[in-house]
């Protein structure tokens, strides 16, 4: 029986300068008590080596993506971990762990999918390219008055989800980020229950990110139609 209630799923990329500060962040923030996943696509991965100096004083365990991409990696955490409710998160310091307590808090209150939200009062977007935060801030805000999604910011892939929601979704999304977009789109069409909290999104101090917004855009754009059609039963 699983009596942590919290998995946490981080899917890396050669993140040795940013897994250590990580990790520590994780567990300096988050008192829900939480498994972390490290999902890898190759061995040589060079965060495998400094997450592992940590693996004797947290709860963290290694996942080894059967195929490679970002999007693979999160559909191989969300189907191995067996916590009641999981968080995807990034590995290079973006996301904001101060409010994954509340996150937590609104699952058990019976929320399915719980959106960290740059875009509502308390939350920031703090660096970043400028295309990237314009067409992120305008695609959450219109979905949500054009659709009725209850998320300002469905594009932000820092999201929990409660593990039996995802049982009843098949996941398409084969691109990358936009796998968080299509969760909460089925998810709010499906009758699940979705919010948001206010969180403080920043921008990689240290290596490189692996969004591509010319590659990815229309995979976003997809889920964006979807929820468009679903809404007006086109």
């Amino acid at each position: 029986m699983n009596n942590v209630p919290l998995g946490i799923i981080i899917p890396v990329y050669n993140e040795s300068d940013n897994i250590g500060k990580t990790l520590s962040a994780i567990e300096e923030r988050i008192k829900t008590p939480h498994r972390i996943y490290i999902v890898y696509d190759f061995d040589e991965d060079n965060t495998i080596p400094v997450a592992k100096k940590f693996q004797k004083n947290i709860d963290l365990h290694f996942l080894k993506n059967p195929l490679r991409g970002v999007a693979s990696a999160i559909k191989t955490g969300l189907r191995e971990a067996r916590e009641k409710f999981l968080l995807v998160t990034m590995a290079d310091m973006s996301d904001d762990y101060a409010v994954v307590d509340t996150m937590c808090r609104k699952a058990e209150k019976g929320y399915d999918v719980i959106c960290g939200s740059r875009y509502i009062r308390g939350g920031k977007q703090i660096g970043g390219p400028l295309i990237k935060k314009t067409l992120s801030r305008i695609a959450g805000v219109s979905l949500k008055y054009i659709s009725g999604l209850p998320t300002h910011d469905v594009t932000n892939s820092f999201k929990l989800y409660r593990r039996s929601l995802l049982k009843s979704l098949t996941l398409e999304s084969d691109g990358g980020f936009e796998i968080g977009m299509e969760i909460a789109v089925k998810a709010h069409f499906g009758g699940f229950k979705v919010t948001e909290v206010p969180s403080v999104w920043r921008d990689r101090q240290q290596g490189k990110s692996r969004f591509r917004i010319i590659q990815w855009a229309p995979k976003y754009l997809r889920w964006y139609l979807y929820a468009v059609r679903k809404r007006f039963s086109l």
